[in-house]
């Protein structure tokens, strides 16, 4: 009887944890482009909502806002009886203004009213009917099979396989290494998503989630492959994708040692206890000791309606918490980005920098290196025009190392649980320019 326990057990962590490594972080190739089974899923749901997509968004949006200000306004006993619906809508007062602000902004764009610069599409337009449809459908799957991850023993496992990597190289656990290639393979907002769950959960302390949610939040390799296009030098793809991985690792030895990140307690959200051990007991190898974690995790399930509760939970979490975020900073930082000189202003101290690295054309250069903190997009569309292969080779590379900017995964963080501010994004952001821009540099001239 305890042997056929211990199958079914195991059977219950191994059957959902491979399910979650084939929908997140198996490569596979569908249209003639390298993506994941979530991506696709994603994309199927986008197509066949396209229309409704800006409208659905807005009117999410507006809830969030809206169930925001009731729960701060009235308290109805429906939402203080809930924990979920507590913690969603009852916010800080900043968070009351972002979501208001993301809520106006949406009926703007979506209508056309008020100033142009609001709603034109290189601003709230690019984001309504852009980026957000995006994020509607990769929320909708991603946050749904996240539990095949979260709740199964795949993170136990690997978590006792991988700390002594993990640890001593970037100072986290080893469960970490998920976020990170789920990002690589998938999305940046699937990283942010898969570590603000376990950091409410109390598996990363706020140090931990404020590291990985900055600095492994990678970008995917499918937008990698969009980026270097864009400017022209497709044919590079491999050098530049190297050159991005050796910058990437240099940035995430080098920033969890430095402030701001260096700064951040390792105390647990809302002073949750701590959920997992790195501890080894003697006589246990490190698969051992993580394979009977990860079954006794997955035996804690309850099943299917468990499984479809939690999905639900990180869905609206997301669609409500965060979308707004992202339609209200995202909007401000790509006004500041397209009608103001402010970006290229910041970008003046770079020149002498660039020039002394032999860089061609480092006056047009520097105006790329600040803009992509408003949106990644904006250095390969401003730096496409510039003549040099190997300066629209650096200003792509260095795009995508820098991973922080606001109309995404900058918005994202904000929105979500894990404690990085506004200040704490630029100072990262800056950090990354200035740790990866030498090592870009040196390996374009090595290609170039």
């Amino acid at each position: 009887m305890n042997e056929r326990l211990e199958v079914k057990n195991f059977t219950k962590f191994l059957l959902p944890s491979l399910l979650g490594i084939l929908l997140f972080m198996i490569p596979i190739s569908y249209q003639g482009e390298i993506t994941i089974p979530i991506a696709i899923l994603s994309g199927i749901l986008q197509d066949l909502l396209q229309r409704y997509l800006p409208g659905i968004m807005t009117l999410l949006i507006t809830l969030s806002a809206a169930g925001t200000l009731l729960a701060k306004i009235s308290k109805p006993a429906f939402l203080q009886q809930s924990p979920f619906l507590t913690t969603l809508f009852d916010v800080t007062k900043g968070w009351v203004l972002a979501r208001t602000l993301g809520a106006v902004f949406a009926v703007m764009v979506l209508f056309e009213l008020g100033p142009e610069f609001i709603w034109s599409e290189g601003t709230g337009g690019l984001l309504l009917f852009d980026l957000l449809p995006i994020l509607f459908s990769v929320f909708f799957f991603a946050g749904l099979f996240l539990p095949l991850l979260l709740n199964y023993g795949l993170l136990e496992l690997f978590g006792a396989l991988l700390t002594k990597v993990m640890r001593p190289l970037f100072k986290l656990p080893g469960r970490s290494s998920i976020d990170c290639l789920a990002s690589w393979l998938g999305d940046g907002t699937i990283g942010v998503l898969l570590t603000n769950r376990q950091y409410q959960e109390g598996y990363y302390t706020k140090r931990e989630a404020a590291v990985i949610g900055t600095t492994f939040s990678v970008v995917s390799i499918t937008f990698s492959l969009v980026i270097i296009s864009h400017v022209g030098l497709g044919q590079y793809f491999l050098p530049f994708y190297l050159t991005v991985g050796l910058a990437g690792l240099a940035a995430a030895l080098i920033c969890p040692r430095i402030p701001p990140l260096s700064r951040k307690p390792d105390t647990y959200y809302k002073n949750a206890p701590k959920q997992n051990t790195e501890l080894i007991p003697e006589g246990s190898t490190p698969f051992q000791w993580g394979l009977s974690q990860a079954v006794a995790k997955a035996k804690k399930n309850k099943g299917l309606k468990e499984f479809f509760s939690d999905g639900g939970k990180n869905i609206l979490d997301m669609w409500l918490g965060v979308a707004p975020i992202v339609m209200a900073f995202g909007t401000v930082a790509l006004i500041i980005a397209e009608y103001t000189p402010l970006f290229k202003w910041l970008g003046l101290p770079f020149i002498p920098l660039l020039q002394l690295m032999q860089v061609p054309e480092a006056v047009e250069a520097s105006q790329t290196l600040i803009v992509g903190f408003a949106d990644m997009f904006l250095p390969a569309v401003i730096g496409s025009g510039i003549e040099s292969e190997m300066t629209r080779f650096i200003v792509a590379t260095v795009s995508v190392t820098q991973l922080i900017y606001m109309s995404e995964v900058g918005g994202l963080l904000l929105g979500s649980k894990i404690p990085v501010s506004l200040k704490d994004l630029i100072i990262i952001f800056l950090e990354r320019t200035l740790i990866t821009l030498p090592i870009i540099v040196l390996a374009a001239h090595i290609v170039f």
